[in-house]
């Protein structure tokens, strides 16, 4: 019985053009969907690598204070003595 369907369906010419017209409606149907999939992990990557870039500016501002920073409390006294702090 299926056959029998299967068979009118591809013997007939209306049918055959709606599955062809199916079939590419389908088909750019998944091809937007995959454009929108692929616009959502490119954003999910721009965000990430813009807190990434954030923690790295932070870090290096961390480090450079850290390299400016007074070595000892006698530093720290004659720099406070000297208005430089």
């Amino acid at each position: 019985m299926i056959a029998a369907l299967l068979t009118g369906i591809a013997t007939s010419p209306w049918a055959r053009a709606v599955l062809r017209y199916g079939a590419i409606v389908l088909a750019v149907f998944l091809f937007l969907l995959s454009l929108r999939r692929s616009g959502e992990r490119a954003g999910r990557l721009a965000e990430r690598l813009e807190t990434t870039e954030k923690a790295n500016d932070v870090q290096s501002r961390m480090l450079e204070a850290a390299a400016r920073r007074p070595r000892d409390h006698h530093e720290l006294a004659e720099r406070l003595r000297d208005g430089r702090f």
